[in-house]
């Protein structure tokens, strides 16, 4: 896999901000610290040398890996580790970790100030007095909650990024929606066959447990491949590109086909749980929307337009042609210039509320 493929560009914009995060806090602390003592030379809670730049240079340094650190244990390990538990559990477990990381870094952050201090080595008795003078302070306790306050801070953005989407959450901060604007975008509206009999025969909980895997396990397809989840709605996934992400290798189609062989991949679990492999089919369209955001009380970027009614009656006619992939014929022109599927045309249509009719294509 490429060190830039969209998953992982996804991993590092996540593990980013916890970066700018810990570098912002700590330039926050220098220079309120630098505020306070001014051109003394020694703290006066503990009378350790200070020196403010070398406290700038150790501290921009662990500030930087630490916030690395962090972000990559919360994005590669943490999420999944901890995605069975209650919120209070989660905050509980993470917060002994990270307060374990916390000492660790500032005592050894400290243990290197003194040595570029006193331009000595860690076996200096200097060195082990100053630091023991560091951390039986109130000082130490007076960072170390500074810290885990900056930490609780990336948490939040991390479990908002998450709940709301990355790409959402970035054009919330660069207002990009703010006032409507028009684009072009490709819609895939991709549903569960037989939804219904399925819920019936395992009883709303364990429905809801099936969805809850199935929408996990098709969630690295829509990543890869370049995808973002615009709706849950119900046991439907409305899934959405811009039309150069969509287009570009066939992204929209690909994602398809990935998120069966991720199922296929997760067959055994599911029959052993379930006693079912869910299967579905999907409509695909592309097309001019608006897009913008909206809402008082909760606020959320919608896109409206024609676009997304035809798709979801695209989606709807899979049935009747016992395909589980429709693709607009605006669409198909579109990706038969860059693309090795064989597209297969199944005549005209004419959809519920339209005038004009359609062609439709599958792919053989």
């Amino acid at each position: 896999m490429s060190l830039f493929s969209p998953s992982n560009k996804r991993l590092i914009y996540r593990i980013i901000p916890f970066c700018l995060f810990s570098l912002f806090a700590s330039f926050i602390y220098l220079f309120l610290e630098k505020g306070i003592l001014g051109d003394s030379k020694f703290y006066p809670s503990t009378n350790n040398p200070y020196n403010f730049n070398n406290s700038l240079f150790v501290t921009v340094i662990a500030a930087s890996l630490f916030g690395a650190i962090i972000g990559s244990f919360e994005v590669l390990y943490f999420n999944k580790f901890f995605s069975s538990k209650s919120f209070l559990k989660k905050i509980i477990y993470k917060i002994i970790f990270y307060l374990t990381i916390v000492i660790f870094f500032l005592i050894c952050t400290a243990t290197i100030s003194f040595m570029i201090e006193f331009d000595t080595n860690i076996l200096d008795k200097e060195v082990w007095i100053n630091l023991r003078n560091f951390i039986t302070n109130l000082a130490f306790l007076s960072v170390l909650l500074y810290i885990i306050t900056s930490i609780g801070i990336s948490l939040f953005y991390l479990e908002v990024s998450d709940n709301i989407g990355q790409e959402v959450l970035f054009k919330f901060f660069t207002g990009k929606y703010h006032k409507p604007i028009e684009e072009e975008r490709i819609f895939m509206f991709l549903d569960m066959k037989s939804s219904t009999t399925i819920a019936e025969k395992l009883g709303h909980v364990k429905y809801f447990e099936m969805l809850a895997e199935y929408y996990a396990d098709l969630s690295d397809a829509i990543i890869q491949h370049s995808g973002i989840v615009y709706q849950y709605v119900g046991d439907e996934i409305v899934v959405s590109w811009s039309l150069s992400k969509g287009l570009k290798t066939s992204n929209c189609i690909h994602c398809f086909y990935s998120m069966q062989k991720a199922l296929t991949k997760q067959s055994s679990k599911y029959l052993e749980r379930f006693g079912v492999l869910p299967t579905f089919k999907a409509g695909f369209h592309y097309g001019k929307i608006t897009a913008g955001e909206i809402g008082t009380i909760k606020k959320d970027i919608v896109f409206t337009g024609d676009v997304l009614n035809t798709t979801a009656r695209i989606q709807g006619l899979c049935n009747s042609y016992e395909v589980v992939i429709l693709i607009s014929d605006t669409l198909t022109e579109q990706l038969k210039v860059n693309t090795d599927f064989k597209y297969t045309s199944l005549g005209m249509n004419s959809l519920r509320g339209k005038h004009e009719q359609i062609e439709l294509f599958t792919i053989a």
